[in-house]
C-alpha cells in the first residue's frame, strides 16, 4: 500500500479493502481496528502536514486526536504481524520472477526530541542535516509494481548510550548501536527466512557491507561502491573510478532511459574466485550532462539468459524515493553515529 498513488483509484480501494480484511484480526478492539483505516488513508492523502495527533485525525473525521494517539501509543496490536500480513498481500498482487529487493533509508524531519531515534543527522528527505528520524526500508520491485514490505528503525548512538532516554521511549535494554547495514541485513533476512525468493538486492554505497552475507545466501546484489573502493579486475586490484569504461551507451531499459542515466557494463567481469555457478561484475552509470559516475559491483547466480545479467539500478533504487518522498538529490552516505 505504500505505492498506492501509483495505481488507479478503483484498484487501490480494492487492494486496500483486501489488506484491511487481512490485518483486522491483529486488533482486538473495534476502535483501533476502525481507526487504522483512517490512519493509513491519511498518510496516503495529499495533506500538506501529516500529524497523527491532529491533521490526520481531523482529515479522518475524528472529533479529537485522542483515538489516533491511542492507536499509535497505547493500543495492543502486533506491528510485526501486521508487517508480515502486508508483505504477503504485496507478493500476492505483484509477485514477479525477476523482482529485485531495494534497500534504502528514509528520514522524517521532526521538531521535537522525544520521538525514538530522533537527532540532528543527514537525511535525503531534506538534502541536508536536520533533526530527523531515520529508518531503513525494504521495497519489493518488479514489472507488476512495487511496495515497501519491511522497515527497521535506525537508532543513533546518542540514544543507545542514554539509558533514561531509551526507557522513557519504551526501548528495550538490549538495544545496541548498529550502523545502517545491520538493520538492512535484518529486513533482508526476514524476507528470505519467510520463504520468499528474489534474484538480487540493490542499494546505495552504504549497503556494500551486505555483499558477503548475500553471497552466502546465494542472492545476487547490485550495491553502489565508493569511487575510491578497491576492486579486483583480472590483472589486479584497482580503484573503482580508475577502471570504468569510457565508452558510454544508453541502456535499452525504458526505466533507465527515462531517468536520464546512461548505463555501461564496461567494468566487465571482476574476479569471482572462479566459482562456476556465480558471476561477478560491475556496472557504471553517468547522469547525462554531468560528470557524475555511479559505480556498482554485481553478483549473480549464473543464468542461461545473459540478457538478465544487467539490472537497471537507477530505476529500481528510485522506487524507494517515489514511495517515501520526492527527494531532489541522492548522495553517498556512510553509517551515521
Amino acid at each position: 500500500m505504500a505505492a498506492a498513488h501509483s495505481v488507479e483509484p478503483a484498484r487501490r480501494q480494492e487492494v486496500f479493502a483486501i489488506l484491511l480484511g487481512r490485518v483486522a484480526g491483529r486488533f482486538t478492539r473495534v476502535g483501533p481496528r476502525r481507526r487504522v483505516s483512517g490512519l493509513v488513508l491519511g498518510l496516503l492523502s495529499d495533506l500538506a502536514r501529516k500529524n497523527c495527533g491532529s491533521s490526520i485525525a481531523e482529515w479522518a473525521g475524528e472529533a479529537a486526536p485522542d483515538g489516533m494517539q491511542y492507536l499509535l501509543g497505547r493500543a495492543k496490536w502486533d506491528a510485526d504481524r501486521v508487517r508480515d500480513d502486508v508483505r504477503e498481500c504485496v507478493l500476492e498482487h505483484v509477485r514477479d520472477a525477476d523482482a529485485v529487493l531495494v534497500v534504502d533509508e528514509f528520514g522524517g524531519v521532526k521538531k521535537g526530541t522525544h520521538s525514538v531515534g530522533v537527532q540532528r543527522q543527514c537525511t535525503g528527505t531534506a538534502g541536508r542535516v536536520e533533526n530527523a528520524q531515520v529508518a531503513v526500508y525494504l521495497v519489493y520491485a518488479g514489472a507488476r509494481g512495487h511496495a515497501a514490505v519491511d522497515r527497521e528503525s535506525y537508532i543513533p548512538r546518542s540514544w543507545t548510550c542514554d539509558g533514561d532516554r531509551r526507557r522513557a521511549a519504551g526501548l528495550g535494554e538490549g538495544i545496541v548501536f548498529a550502523t545502517q547495514p545491520e538493520p538492512a541485513a535484518r529486513v533482508i533476512d526476514r524476507f528470505l527466512d519467510a520463504g520468499q525468493g528474489v534474484g538480487r538486492v540493490a542499494g546505495d554505497e552504504v549497503y556494500g557491507d551486505l555483499r558477503s552475507a548475500l553471497e552466502e545466501r546465494q542472492v545476487g546484489y547490485v550495491p553502489a561502491v565508493a569511487s575510491s573502493a578497491e576492486v579486483a579486475a583480472g590483472t589486479g586490484k584497482f580503484r573503482a573510478d580508475g577502471i570504468h569504461s569510457r565508452r558510454w551507451a544508453a541502456s535499452a531499459s525504458a526505466a533507465v532511459a527515462a531517468s536520464g542515466v546512461e548505463h555501461d557494463d564496461g567494468l566487465g567481469r571482476l574476479a569471482a574466485d572462479q566459482v562456476p555457478d556465480r558471476v561477478g561484475g560491475g556496472q557504471d552509470r553517468r547522469t547525462r550532462g554531468t560528470s557524475t559516475v555511479s559505480i556498482h559491483t554485481t553478483f549473480t547466480i549464473a543464468q542461461p539468459d545473459p540478457t538478465r545479467q544487467s539490472v537497471p539500478t537507477d530505476g529500481l533504487c528510485n522506487r524507494v524515493v517515489c514511495i517515501c518522498c520526492d527527494r531532489s538529490a541522492r548522495t553517498s552516505r556512510k553509517g551515521r553515529t
